[in-house]
């Protein structure tokens, strides 16, 4: 049985600096060994601070890179609203609404969250690889 990751905005920029352990995630979704997902709300994140740091233009290059991958990016819906809505309540000092929608997404399609922070995992909702930021 293929298991189902959803990767955080935080992995696709260690992905795109070459970093082997958030390759692993992104490859297991070329090579058909598991589902891989975003949410539109963490692939914005990842545009923005992107594009903080390297332009607008390298960014929407990235976006498309990650559109022709065959990560699948799921859109907001009502279902996933009211749940992130639920969770950005009980952990508002916490986490982000990105957060919560990403782990909104995770509790509703039962899959492990792969992330960098460390808050995501912290808060113990849903199953987490972590991977840390400072690792060379």
């Amino acid at each position: 049985m293929k298991k189902k990751y959803i990767l955080d905005a935080g992995i696709l920029a260690l992905f795109f600096a070459g970093r082997e352990d958030a390759k692993k995630y992104v490859y297991r979704a070329y090579s058909n060994k598991d589902k891989v997902f975003m949410c539109e709300i963490n692939v914005a994140e990842f545009l923005y601070n992107y594009a903080k740091v390297f332009g607008w233009d390298s960014a929407k290059a990235k976006h498309k890179l990650l559109r022709n991958s065959p990560i699948e990016i799921i859109g907001v819906d009502e279902n996933l609203t009211l749940e992130a809505a639920k969770l950005k309540l009980k952990y508002y000092n916490i986490l982000s609404l990105a957060d919560c929608y990403l782990i909104a997404m995770a509790k509703i399609l039962k899959a492990i969250i792969v992330t960098t922070d460390g808050s995501i995992k912290n808060v113990g909702e849903a199953s987490t690889i972590l991977l840390t930021i400072n690792k060379l």
